[in-house]
């Protein structure tokens, strides 16, 4: 009897750090995560109330594959009223995801044929090198900075007849750089000279610190050909549960991206979609009292990291809710990792799994704390890392 064998092209895929990690802090009483990037506050109300509504009414039909024209109505006055451009205007297709991460696969099988290459700002946020990888093609690495910013002119010497794409993600995961307009604008001229695509994740646009500002790239002159947008409320709007996201893309990709949807999902939870009404409804009025309180515990977060001294490197992070540290240890991120959750009870990832090889990288996500619960974990991070690093 011969048995099958799986996927080879899935032994190439990195396992998600985030389940591992999560698991050890379960089997550790008491442990506080500082792991995984989420909010700690829920959804708007007219997110629920919009969502029982559609659940009473007895339609539950498939709806279009785009996204129910409501939502793509709220979304598009959205960005018009916030980001300046239409995401409906001529050139461009506006189409809801299953959240930000199916935005990305969305455009990578989009526009890239296997070994195809896409080029990745390392760090990278792990989930985009895994898509690359899972899509056949191969991630090209470029480092940023010493502060975690582009190199815009090691990107473009990056760039082969086999490119298709060049990411960035602004505020970013995993260090928290909000990178300047300046720089993205830069980016996105070497992607349109060279007929490759920009591809820009925007999820963490609301979370920005210390006089740091968005900017979304799709509002530059021009960029409609090129320019792909990736926008989630999983971040924003408390909403990571209800898998809502969305993609701004040239109007020429449409087509294409409505088939992999359709085939993979048909559509966006409908469900979803009426809570996603509700939660543009709230808008970003709902999000300000609680950006405020995470602004708040990150001056908490950073003042207790500033104790660490020659301990630990702090680079600037004034956007999402990261800091990316560099401890100055001859020890395995994820020994340290593990050292931290069962000897000191605090979760933190480690930096191999954002493309770091080499040094002791630790990513602190301080989204779900509070005011009361930031000295507990954080001040158990600074105690730990004190006690190993000697």
């Amino acid at each position: 009897m011969r048995v099958p064998v799986p996927s080879r092209r899935l032994e190439a895929v990195q396992s998600p750090v985030i389940p591992v990690v999560g698991e050890l802090i379960r089997a550790t009483s008491g442990a506080i995560s500082l792991g995984q990037g989420v909010v700690g506050y829920p959804p708007p109300p007219q997110a629920a109330a919009r969502a029982a509504a559609y659940a009473a009414g007895g339609d539950h039909a498939y709806k279009p594959v785009q996204g129910i024209s409501e939502l793509l109505d709220a979304i598009a006055a959205k960005h018009r009223a916030e980001n300046g451009f239409d995401p409906m205007a001529a050139g461009r297709a506006l189409l809801v995801t299953a959240g930000g991460n199916m935005a990305f696969m969305n455009a990578l099988l989009a526009i890239a044929d296997p070994g195809d290459e896409v080029i990745l700002s390392t760090p990278y946020y792990f989930n985009h090198e895994m898509a690359v990888t899972i899509a056949s093609c191969t991630a090209v690495l470029v480092p940023t900075d010493e502060s975690y910013q582009l190199r815009p002119a090691a990107l473009a010497a990056a760039i082969t007849p086999r490119t298709r794409a060049i990411v960035t993600i602004s505020p970013n995961n995993p260090t928290g750089a909000v990178y300047p307009e300046a720089a993205l604008r830069e980016v996105n001229r070497i992607c349109r000279d060279a007929g490759i695509y920009h591809v820009h994740d925007e999820a963490y646009e609301y979370f920005t610190w210390g006089g740091a500002t968005h900017f979304p790239v799709a509002c530059i002159e021009g960029s409609e050909p090129h320019t792909i947008t990736l926008h989630s409320l999983s971040k924003s709007h408390g909403f990571a549960a209800w898998r809502i996201g969305w993609m701004v893309m040239p109007a020429h990709l449409l087509t294409a991206v409505k088939k992999i949807q359709d085939t993979i999902l048909i559509c966006p939870p409908v469900v979803s979609q009426h809570a996603a009404l509700g939660a543009m409804e709230a808008g970003r009025a709902y999000c300000e009292p609680h950006l405020a309180e995470i602004a708040a515990v990150r001056e908490r977060v950073l003042n207790e990291l500033g104790t660490l001294g020659r301990i630990a490197t702090v680079p600037r992070a004034d956007g999402a809710f990261y800091f990316l540290i560099q401890v100055h240890a001859d020890l395995p991120a994820m020994t340290v990792v593990e050292r931290l959750i069962k000897e000191y009870g605090v979760g933190v990832l480690p930096g191999d799994t954002f493309g770091i090889a080499g040094a002791c990288v630790l990513r602190i996500a301080y989204g779900t704390l509070s005011r009361e619960t930031t000295a507990e974990g954080i001040g158990r991070l600074v105690r730990g890392l004190k006690g190993i690093v000697r």
